[in-house]
């Protein structure tokens, strides 16, 4: 096991560095192989980190963007929704409300196939609504750049 007592003072210098400049574990242990002639795992790149008291700076996650709903052509009462973050194994997802006020969950996963689930079971919108909802739907994709 590694030991942060095998390192000289220039070494743990380079290290801060190294972290200062944003560097994740990953990078500060491939370094230390490259550049310090230091073979060590990740868990001991970890253990160095910690024994030696330094913060690693993370990365800024970008905050999903929401993106608002097509409005509904008047004369229609079939409002489409997208959600800022998919279901899980959805490429998009969103929600759907027909003109006789019924709600759906809607998805389109990764090979392009359309999924709709309705919250009443055994629903089925009109026609006029499901074409209604299809245009909405492809204006949202569209708009969303997808």
């Amino acid at each position: 096991m590694f030991s942060t007592k095998q390192l000289s003072e220039d070494q743990i210098a380079t290290i801060r560095s190294w972290a200062a400049a944003g560097a994740n574990l990953s990078e500060i242990q491939l370094r230390m192989k490259d550049e310090l002639k230091l073979a060590v795992t990740y868990m001991d790149t970890r253990f160095v980190v910690l024994d030696l008291g330094i913060e690693l700076i993370e990365e800024k996650k970008e905050e999903p963007v929401a993106i608002p709903a097509a409005p509904a052509p008047s004369g229609t009462g079939v409002n489409v929704t997208m959600d800022a973050v998919p279901l899980e194994g959805s490429m998009v997802s969103g929600k759907v409300v027909f003109s006789d006020g019924e709600n759906a969950f809607w998805t389109l996963d990764h090979h392009g196939r359309p999924g709709l689930e309705p919250e009443t079971p055994d629903y089925q919108p009109s026609r006029e609504d499901i074409m209604e909802f299809q245009t909405q739907l492809r204006a949202l994709i569209e708009k969303a750049g997808l």
